[in-house]
This record gives C-alpha cells, sequence and structure tokens, in this order.
C-alpha cells in the first residue's frame, strides 16, 4: 500500500530527528500545504541564528531527496 505525502515526510523528519538532538534541538512536523512543508524547530534550534541553514541545506536536502514532489520547508516557529 503506498503512503501519502504527509506519512513520507514524517518518516524522513525521524531520520533528521536525531541529529538535531543531537545538538539539543528537535524538528516537529506542523503540516502540509501543497507541496510545502511547514515544521516548527523546538529547544536549541528554535531561534537559533543558523536556523534558516539547518532547514534549508539540512532538513529541505534531506526531505526533497527522500520524497519527491517536496517543495519548500518553511519554519512556522
Amino acid at each position: 500500500m503506498a503512503t501519502t505525502m504527509e506519512e513520507q515526510v514524517k518518516q524522513a523528519l525521524e531520520k533528521i530527528r536525531p541529529n538535531l538532538q543531537a545538538d539539543g534541538g528537535d524538528i516537529e512536523f506542523v503540516k502540509l500545504e501543497g507541496n510545502d512543508v511547514h515544521v516548527r524547530l523546538r529547544g536549541a534550534c528554535h531561534g537559533c541564528p543558523a536556523a534558516a541553514y539547518t532547514l534549508s541545506m539540512g532538513v529541505e536536502r534531506v526531505l526533497k531527496k527522500e520524497v519527491p514532489g517536496v517543495g519548500r520547508v518553511i519554519n512556522d516557529g
């Protein structure tokens, strides 16, 4: 049975989560709007100057590789 894009995104975030937690942060799935993924950075990641870099070069890159069709990754935090 094929999984939905939302389920695939959540599974991919679970793969990313340990890396963020190692630095005292975390990530929470908020919603899928069209092909854009809304997340909330938590812990040390919330408000961190490197958060935009983490989203674009880390989270977004991995999600686009793991889940075909993912658009932007937007921080709703």
